[in-house]
């Protein structure tokens, strides 16, 4: 599977989408963009897609819509992720994922 490049705009808007909290941080991954709090990530870009980790119900919600596909990169699916693209009014999946992994145990830092 060929890895998607995103363009400078698509990073532009990842960017945009991703909220000014507190312990929020964006680091590139893999030639993509992450949005992480606590060490965990929360959102990503892949191509002109962006992937949110959602606890259950949020994420039954997510997947009902139209243009909502699960995120499954190299063809593995990752459980708790709902992919949407770029372009999609997408500010309650940031919202939740952020409010949903900010819950999470925080990961020691990389060495």
């Amino acid at each position: 599977m060929e890895m998607p490049r995103p363009t400078d705009a698509q990073k532009d808007a990842f960017r945009s989408l991703v909220p000014d909290a507190p312990g929020v941080e964006v680091r590139p991954m893999f030639g993509q963009l992450a949005a992480f709090v606590g060490g965990n990530m929360f959102m990503c870009l892949f191509g002109d897609r962006v992937a949110f980790k959602l606890d259950e119900p949020a994420l039954e919600a997510a997947l009902s819509r139209p243009e909502a596909a699960p995120f499954a990169p190299g063809g593995r699916t990752m459980r708790e992720y709902v992919s949407l693209p770029l372009a999609a009014e997408s500010g309650e999946e940031t919202d939740r994922a952020l409010a949903y992994v900010a819950t999470l145990p925080p990961k020691p830092p990389r060495r």
